[in-house]
């Protein structure tokens, strides 16, 4: 019965399929590297949930494993029993964008209200997308819901606190109150 469960929450978790056979065993990294420290703290959250108190805040270069990583939690989760949700965040905007066309028979609620209710929510590519002023409002609503509501989100992104290029910097892509918000909400695994 339990793995039933679990095929089940794994399907609901909408992990896309290029990232459904990542885990911590097929993660590689070399010891005492950024993606050492990286695996440390998703294992950790992973062992000790759902007794953590913050999400994480994975910040890199393309490449180096973040949605690898934090899909490997929601899979550990899962594993465990508990609900968790994959998104893509430019994908998760234009599905809203997609329930306001008068034909669709989505509402901005129903593709919402899973975002909300995830026990874990995996938030893949924050600041990916052009940062207009309707994607950081709707941006806005989304995290400060969840961080309201005191849910767990994991965010990975490629941006950065720090940058010589301002353009590239993570507040300047999603606005300072909200970088404020992550802060407070996540540890940053950089």
């Amino acid at each position: 019965r339990r793995g039933d469960r679990s095929r089940k929450l794994i399907a609901a978790s909408r992990i896309p399929r290029r990232y459904e056979k990542c885990s911590f065993a097929n993660f590689i990294s070399n010891p005492g590297t950024s993606q050492d420290h990286a695996l440390h703290h998703a294992h950790t959250f992973a062992n000790e949930y759902p007794s953590v108190d913050r999400g994480l805040l994975f910040m890199g270069p393309a490449g180096v494993g973040k949605t690898h990583l934090a899909v490997s939690i929601l899979r550990d989760l899962i594993e465990k029993g508990f609900a968790g949700l994959f998104c893509e965040f430019g994908s998760l905007l234009k599905e809203i964008q997609d329930s306001y066309n008068p034909v669709s028979k989505s509402s901005e609620m129903r593709v919402l209200a899973p975002v909300y209710q995830a026990d874990v929510l995996v938030l893949d590519e924050l600041g990916a997308s052009v940062p207009t002023e309707w994607v950081r409002d709707t941006m806005y609503q989304i995290i400060n819901k969840r961080y309201n509501d005191n849910k767990l989100t994991i965010f990975t992104t490629n941006y950065l606190d720090k940058s010589e290029d301002v353009s590239k910097r993570l507040e300047e892509r999603i606005t300072y109150r909200l970088r404020s918000r992550l802060y407070e909400m996540c540890t940053n695994v950089v």
